[in-house]
């Protein structure tokens, strides 16, 4: 059947009758919407898209815009994506054979009392946030491909892996790089780090708790996640789902299917990460190092920190920055930690950050770990793609709760 929503939006979605007063779902498969050809958004739209290019045009000129936005694009295929893929080729094997032989079944056992009352998730989530700290945010997505890890989670509690995972991405590297500044600083930086982990911690919280309040709007609190394709029914109370085999057959075949599950995830991210990614690293960036634009990848017209910096009289209270410089590090975070990272190492050895940025920094730098550009490409690959926007809104929050917990507790601790 077909049914006309409001006229002023013009809008015709098909449902059948007994879904027309249900709530949308998020993760069934999207019904057509149709809309006249000509309407109101036909007109405007050209001028906000040629707004949007003319906004890098007028600085970089139109051939360098062009030529950044390809040569950009470029190198997050081959020095970003290639890489995730193959993290999530790694550890997708890794995952399906921890779940074949029952390690993550012992992990939700031992983690759940711990999980549930700070993230109200099952206590194999505590394994995303592993994957995700020794490497970087998709990871989780390997983990949640696999039966035996989505099995312990309800409909609700499966998009807020999004939140979870990119709070600690790349945590290990973001870590250990910061506790090397320690010679150009000339102290020991392993209490800021610790305090900057300690941050990123609270800072998860937050943000998984609330993505939690929107998805339990969306699908309730008692729908169990579906296993997926080959699903036989409910598993029996304290049983697992195995592979026929031998051990070594069950071993071998768990790898394989788990590195197939990676090979699929790093494939459904290169729109996300090439899209997203380049907007984000363009309005982060400035010209290259000549101080010219000329077309290469990573230029951009460095409006973000631009605006950071019109906002240093809330931002230093809060974060307790040494110079207003130090607010670069997280806005460029947004789009990329591996680059915020580089950033810090020019104002330690300029003496602009201290031990208290650091800390801030790890928080930081962790949390975020550029969910600009990923968080899109995740929540569509969990078929969530109408939580992007709260997943987002979740996480900028939580954020900032790591950067100012990690101040506080350095002052506190200090």
């Amino acid at each position: 059947m077909f049914r006309a929503n409001s006229k002023h939006s013009g809008i015709v979605r098909r449902q059948d009758t007994e879904e027309n007063n249900s709530e949308v779902n998020p993760m069934q498969e999207t019904r057509p919407a149709y809309k006249k050809e000509i309407s109101t958004e036909t007109l405007v739209f050209p001028l906000i898209f040629v707004a949007f290019f003319a906004l890098f045009a007028v600085r970089m000129g139109l051939a360098n815009t062009l030529n950044t936005i390809m040569n950009t694009a470029y190198r997050l295929l081959i020095d970003t994506v290639l890489y995730i893929t193959a993290v999530c080729v790694i550890m997708g094997a890794v995952s399906s054979l921890l779940a074949e032989f029952g390690f993550v079944s012992l992990i939700h056992r031992i983690l759940q009392p711990l999980m549930k009352p700070l993230y109200d998730l099952p206590g194999v989530a505590a394994l995303g946030i592993a994957t995700t700290f020794l490497s970087d945010n998709p990871a989780i997505l390997t983990l949640a491909e696999d039966k035996g890890f989505r099995r312990y989670f309800r409909k609700y509690q499966f998009p807020a892996l999004t939140n979870l995972g990119t709070s600690f991405g790349m945590g290990l590297i973001v870590c250990t790089y910061m506790y090397s500044l320690s010679s150009l600083a000339g102290t020991s930086l392993a209490g800021a780090v610790l305090v900057g982990l300690s941050g990123a911690a609270i800072g998860s919280v937050v943000s998984t708790r609330l993505m939690l309040v929107f998805t339990k709007r969306v699908f309730g609190t008692e729908e169990m996640m579906p296993q997926g394709e080959g699903d036989e029914g409910q598993i029996p109370e304290g049983m697992r789902i195995v592979r026929e085999g031998s051990v070594p057959g069950r071993a071998m075949a768990a790898l394989l299917e788990g590195g197939m599950s990676g090979v699929r995830m790093g494939v459904s991210i290169i729109p996300g990460v090439l899209i997203i990614c380049t907007i984000v690293m363009m309005l982060i960036n400035g010209p290259s190092e000549s101080g010219a634009y000329t077309g290469s990848a990573y230029e951009g017209i460095r409006l973000l920190p631009l605006l950071a910096g019109k906002m240093s009289f809330l931002l230093r209270p809060l974060f307790g920055f040494s110079s207003p410089e130090a607010i670069g590090v997280p806005v460029t975070a947004l789009g990329a930690a591996g680059a915020s990272l580089g950033l810090t190492a020019n104002l330690v050895a300029k003496g602009l950050a201290g031990a208290n940025d650091i800390a801030v920094f790890t928080a930081m730098c962790m949390c975020w770990s550029g969910y600009l550009s990923t968080h899109a490409s995740m929540m569509d690959t969990l078929h969530c793609r109408e939580l992007i926007g709260k997943a987002v809104l979740c996480h900028t929050i939580g954020g900032i709760t790591a950067g100012a917990a990690a101040h506080w507790l350095f002052l506190l601790l200090g």
